[in-house]
């Protein structure tokens, strides 16, 4: 089992305070980690491979290089942007053999004002804690959430349970489906959580609160989620990234 935390680190902005951090781990049912996380001065990222296959880490690889070296300012360049991601998976999985490759992406981009962006394809998550509240800002491309909101089958249920792995959009899906771009405002005391399903479906929304709520160093929350998936089982990898606002 291998735990990476990364140092927190000063995000520029011209008049808030942000400050990140982020880790991942491995669990203990893959021999390695399919999520690669990226915490860096333009954005936050996960990014979350399909499968235990050198697909599954290709995917993750390509897709979060792409989307970090492309543009990101606007809509538009964010829509350019995944759009070049679902370009180079799909090539990297043609160069594969045809092997599944694919994986999914969410990321926060804050902007030099107070609005920020959010893009969301695949079924990792974005959530924020403002105030006294912890709100999931994104929704899972899946089956499974398709059926929870439409009341196909108890949430859990074995039929759930198999849906979750039905992505209806993803990094490298044949289709090149869009993501979504979500628009939030930064706000003093906000902190967002941008997770892969490792920790989403392995640590309950009170857990997530509780940390999301503790104002110690952001390597220590970052640390106690990986920690919270282990003692969950640690069936998945685990990867978070984390911003406050100050």
């Amino acid at each position: 089992m291998t735990t990476t935390i990364l140092d927190e680190r000063m995000l520029p902005h011209p008049t808030l305070r942000l400050t990140a951090a982020g880790g991942t781990c491995v669990g203990n049912r893959y021999p390695a980690n399919y999520d690669v996380l990226h915490v860096g001065d333009e954005l936050l990222a996960v990014a979350d491979g399909m499968g235990a296959s050198e697909g599954s880490a290709t995917a993750g690889r390509t897709a979060m290089a792409t989307f970090t070296a492309h543009p990101k300012g606007t809509p538009e360049a964010l829509r350019e942007a995944v759009a070049a991601v679902q370009h180079d998976v799909r090539e990297a999985g043609r160069q594969l053999g045809g092997q599944l490759t694919g994986c999914t992406v969410s990321a926060l981009i804050p902007g030099p004002t107070d609005l920020a962006w959010i893009v969301q394809l695949g079924d990792s998550r974005v959530y924020r804690r403002r105030g006294t509240l912890l709100e999931l800002l994104t929704t899972d491309h899946t089956a499974a959430w398709l059926g929870a909101v439409n009341g196909w089958y108890p949430h859990d249920s074995p039929q759930a349970h198999l849906a979750r792995y039905q992505l209806f959009r993803y990094a490298g899906h044949p289709d090149a489906p869009e993501a979504d771009l979500i628009a939030v405002t930064l706000r003093p005391g906000d902190t967002y959580l941008v997770c892969t399903d490792g920790i989403a479906e392995q640590v309950d929304y009170q857990h997530i609160d509780a940390r999301l709520s503790d104002r110690a160093p952001l390597t220590e929350i970052a640390a106690g989620l990986v920690e919270d998936s282990l003692r969950a089982g640690g069936q998945d990898n685990a990867t978070a990234a984390l911003l406050r606002i100050s």
